[in-house]
């Protein structure tokens, strides 16, 4: 159920939601046991059915659609496979944007056309084991050596697709100035001498979304492969925002996988001799349920078309973010309790949907943490979390 009142892609959301539920759905639950991504042949069948394209340009093989578009199919995925739908937010959503927003010219022809097929994938690398949240402690450094490149050495932790993404984003310090002002973003190749991965890890929810560790040891990354270079630490972040909005897109939908379920439930389960939704305290819940999914959406929609050139407006951002990860959370836990004892059993999905709930809400930027940018971005001033 989606009670936008008006859907400017409703063409593109019904394909996404027949190819999600006809293709991936059936496949959902065996990627979240066994805690495998799902295949380079299903990923490529994506990018043949131009889902990983939707938001790039069209001279590099995408649609040029706008942003919102690509929110709605992935959507539609989440709602019914995470895994899959995840590889529609990296490729559309994810570093590729930032590639598409602040590399180079060569830069987007070498690495987008291979995102957007399907037959490359590339992560972010930003947090590290004592810089999570505090982006600008990086220490992963990326010296300059004569007129070769750079020699990378660090460590990043909390890697989505880490061992698995063909490329990494990799966020470090470009130069020995404190802290934003040395950090930049260079591309580095999973093939790379150096390039080693931790053991994946094993996470709440996320599975079918490997994690793990990403380890740099003396690797020599050519100059063209710098993205942004030392002290443009705000432009980063700019085009950061499209990954937040693809995070809280893909809560949106885990609270509206939820309610539609709660709804199909409460009309179906009898007790008492009538069928649940004629209970008063039933009806409290899932109208609650309903306040708070419309809520997430309407902030998404917005923070979805603000903004210029392509990135969204980072208040608008942090308002949907903080917003739809909080609402999935409670929704999920709603859900669970509307459905009872089957609420707290695998065969339902809920418990699923749950777990991954609480994993949105930590990725890109926590609801603490967006908080404090709501009240930055407002009184237009920042914060020194040091002192």
């Amino acid at each position: 159920m989606t009670v936008s009142v008006v859907d400017e892609h409703a063409e593109t959301r019904k394909l996404a939601a027949q190819v999600a539920e006809e293709v991936y759905a059936p496949m959902a639950e065996e990627l979240d046991v066994t805690r495998t991504p799902i295949s380079l042949a299903e990923r490529k069948r994506l990018g043949d059915l131009g889902f990983l394209g939707i938001a790039h340009p069209e001279r590099f093989g995408g649609a040029g659609a706008p942003l919102s578009q690509a929110l709605a199919v992935i959507e539609e995925f989440a709602k019914v496979c995470r895994p899959a739908a995840f590889q529609i937010f990296e490729s559309n959503t994810g570093p590729a944007q930032v590639i598409n927003h602040l590399g180079t010219e060569e830069q987007r022809e070498r690495l987008l056309p291979n995102i957007i097929t399907g037959d490359k994938t590339m992560a972010v690398a930003i947090s590290e084991p004592d810089a999570g949240s505090a982006a600008t402690d990086a220490r992963t450094t990326a010296r300059p050596v004569g007129d070769d490149g750079y020699v990378l050495n660090g460590a990043k932790r909390w890697i989505s697709n880490g061992g698995e993404a063909d490329h990494y984003l990799v966020y470090a310090r470009l130069s020995d100035a404190p802290g934003a002002k040395g950090i930049g973003a260079i591309v580095v190749d999973k093939t790379m001498s150096g390039v080693s991965f931790g053991v994946p890890e094993r996470l709440m929810g996320f599975r079918g979304i490997p994690s793990a560790d990403v380890i740099f040891d003396d690797v020599l990354v050519p100059k063209e492969n710098v993205v942004v270079p030392a002290g443009k630490f705000s432009s980063l972040f700019g085009a950061f925002s499209i990954e937040r909005m693809g995070n809280a897109t893909m809560s949106l939908a885990i609270g509206q996988a939820a309610l539609d379920k709660t709804l199909a439930y409460i009309q179906e389960r009898e007790q008492f001799g009538k069928h649940l939704v004629e209970f008063q305290s039933i009806q409290m819940m899932v109208a609650d349920m309903v306040l708070q999914v419309e809520a997430a959406r309407l902030l998404v929609e917005r923070a979805a078309h603000s903004g210029e050139n392509g990135i969204p407006d980072p208040l608008q951002v942090s308002l949907a973010k903080c917003t739809a990860n909080e609402m999935a959370k409670k929704v999920t836990d709603l859900a669970i309790q509307v459905h009872g004892g089957n609420g707290y059993t695998e065969e339902y999905g809920l418990e699923r949907l749950h777990r991954d709930s609480h994993g949105w809400a930590i990725a890109g930027g926590t609801p603490s943490m967006q908080r404090i940018r709501i009240v930055s971005e407002v009184l237009g001033r920042r914060f020194d979390q040091r002192r």
